[in-house]
């Protein structure tokens, strides 16, 4: 872990880091906490490293990399006992905790607490205290560190002082044991040239001095091609991908960087057959606020384009007016909500899953929303695909959740999962058409042949409608056109393949589930696998679509097991959402609210407890 204060280059070091050591072959998992101010109050980034892919973080640290006071103080507490290390400023050993204004009550009373044995309540008491816990510290003196990079290299002390993260997590490198080209190579990667460049690599080689190999990590043979990317990012790269042609936001924590992203990438070249090398766009309007974002995605939508808005929080909460005249006028349109804390402004920056119920039922009345969820990163990118897909195949809101945890994740992803042919459904389109064409025409399946703005002659508006889209109260036509509405998604539910809306990871056979969705799924596999060296037995059950609901292969997989409900909420949507729809009630939950992820080891001992101590419900309460 490494922390400091919000923008002070935490993020640009954790990147570094995590590129150094993806050069050296390994896969990382890393994910970012941070306040919801811009600068100034704590920031850290927690990484797992592995040589083998690896889902989530943990509750302990083995390195804890800290450029400020705060972070010492924050996470000492959670170094691993056993060969763990803390790096910090050497300097600061005479600050005390009740002297840093940015911690909160709380924390600085367990502080105290913690440190009472220690005779006082500085770093150099947490020094102490860490030596008779057998966790080794290595005190760096920052500020020489800066005058040699400021001699060496002319910087001026502003710009010369912003390398002293360069200077810690170096210093962390050295203890992997890793070659220190990889992580000079990727300094070079993210400065490209100049004095930016020398006085990190100076503040690198400076930094990697100060400690010495401790973990004793080998290069590794990296075979495929692999990428560092964000769950922001990686939905964005979908999209574009997925055709998507217009995007509307407005700026909210964490589903600005998605929009952001296509914004600096709105120009794809495409290879139409027999016509060469074809450059389209995506054009990206940021709206006044959210009830505007969807309304301008509802537009676009209506002329032909794909279109998606992406928000979160409140701001979904504004668009349920906007989601509900696009069910009523049957608009393919995609909404990517990033869930995070709730309810109003709650933790604008940290994660839940406390929204689903809500998501399901987003917008008055009753009408087609289908709904999928993301598990990880590497699902995202498909994901986004897919939900463009649904979204004009059914001419319906899409609503795709893509959680907090996700979307400021880092993780190593195979390219290869990124590429392949992607395959473009625009469902029934009508390229010409008669005068008297009928936008909402009475159909089998539910979904009317459907002509662009422009195209032909239709109506739409807020109320009820015959097909032609003319206002009507006539109750015979309302139990037609409502019907008509609804049985899409019963067209949904029986072809979208059930083994697409539900995962299973494990043997599948197994008499225990872990049942998850969202971010939770990629602690409850890693969890899976450490259960196995305690003896305990269980399958990973991921709900992915929640609407249409894949209910008959859930009961499948389900029926006859002990199911362990796993969700970052506190009155278990997912597992209510299951005995609607099948039946089958959970028999004991791991639930967790506070907005920090949930950790692989959180879940492997919850689900001990469950097992062998008989606990119905464990509440978890990790990370700071």
């Amino acid at each position: 872990m490494s922390g400091g204060a919000q923008g002070s280059g935490i993020d640009t070091s954790a990147n570094i880091f995590s590129i150094a050591v993806a050069k050296a072959g390994y896969y990382i998992y890393g994910s970012r906490e941070y306040y919801s101010n811009i600068k100034g109050r704590h920031s850290y980034f927690n990484m797992s490293i592995s040589d083998s892919p690896v889902n989530s973080i943990s509750s302990y640290v083995d390195i804890l990399a800290t450029f400020d006071a705060e972070t010492i103080f924050q996470h000492f507490h959670e170094v691993n006992q056993v060969k763990g290390y803390m790096i910090y400023d050497k300097k600061q050993e005479g600050i005390a905790v009740e002297s840093i204004r940015s911690i909160e009550p709380d924390i600085t009373n367990d502080v105290l607490e913690r440190l009472n044995g220690e005779g006082g309540s500085t770093i150099n008491d947490v020094v102490s205290y860490l030596g008779k816990h057998n966790i080794s510290t290595i005190g760096i003196d920052y500020d020489d560190i800066i005058m040699k990079v400021m001699n060496e290299t002319g910087a001026s002390p502003v710009i010369a002082d912003r390398a002293r993260n360069i200077a810690c997590i170096a210093a962390s490198f050295s203890l992997l044991g890793l070659d220190k080209k990889y992580l000079l190579d990727s300094i070079q990667t993210i400065f490209k040239s100049g004095v930016y460049q020398k006085m990190n690599l100076l503040a690198a080689e400076l930094g990697m001095a100060q400690a010495s190999n401790a973990y004793s990590l080998k290069g590794l043979d990296a075979n495929a091609r692999t990428a560092i990317l964000d769950g922001n990012t990686i939905s964005a790269m979908g999209k574009i991908a997925g055709g998507l042609r217009f995007q509307s936001y407005y700026p909210i924590t964490p589903a600005a960087d998605e929009s952001t992203y296509i914004e600096a990438n709105p120009l794809i070249k495409l290879k139409a057959p027999g016509s060469g090398d074809k450059t389209q766009g995506v054009v990206v309007l940021q709206t006044e606020d959210e009830l505007a974002a969807i309304n301008a995605a509802v537009g676009a939508a209506l002329t032909g384009t794909r279109s998606a808005t992406a928000t979160s929080g409140p701001g979904f909460s504004l668009m349920a007016e906007g989601i509900s005249w696009a069910g009523m006028n049957e608009v393919p349109v995609l909404i990517t909500y990033y869930m995070r804390g709730a309810p109003a402004t709650g933790l604008p920056t940290r994660s839940g899953q406390s929204d689903l119920k809500f998501a399901l039922n987003v917008g008055h009345g009753e009408f087609p929303r289908i709904v999928l969820a993301s598990g990880s990163s590497s699902e995202v990118y498909g994901d986004a695909i897919e939900a463009l897909n649904l979204a004009e195949r059914y001419q319906t809101p899409v609503i795709h959740i893509i959680e907090k945890v996700i979307a400021n994740s880092y993780s190593t992803i195979n390219l290869s999962e990124l590429g392949g042919e992607v395959k473009i459904d625009r469902g029934k389109i009508v390229a010409e058409a008669g005068d008297q064409y009928k936008r909402f025409e009475f159909s089998d399946d539910g979904v009317s042949p459907r002509a662009f703005l422009g195209h032909a002659r239709m109506f739409y508006t807020g109320d009820e409608h015959n097909e032609f889209g003319h206002i009507t109260e006539n109750s015979a036509n309302r139990r037609k056109m409502y019907a008509k509405r609804m049985k899409k998604l019963e067209l949904a539910d029986a072809e979208i393949p059930q083994e697409a809306r539900v995962k299973v990871y494990g043997d599948a056979g197994a008499d225990m589930a872990l049942l998850t969705w969202g971010a939770t799924t990629g602690a409850a596999i890693d969890a899976m696998e450490e259960l196995e060296g305690s003896g305990i037995h269980a399958k990973v059950v991921q709900i992915k679509m929640f609407n249409p609901y894949p209910y008959k292969l859930v009961s499948s997989l389900l029926n006859g097991c002990k199911v362990i409900d796993i969700e970052s909420n506190y009155e278990a949507q997912a597992a209510q959402v299951l005995r609607e729809k099948t039946g089958i009630a959970a028999d004991a939950y791991i639930l967790k609210w506070t907005g920090r992820a949930m950790t692989r080891d959180e879940v492997s001992k919850s689900v001990i407890k469950v097992v062998k101590n008989g606990e119905k419900k464990v509440v978890l309460d990790g990370g700071r």
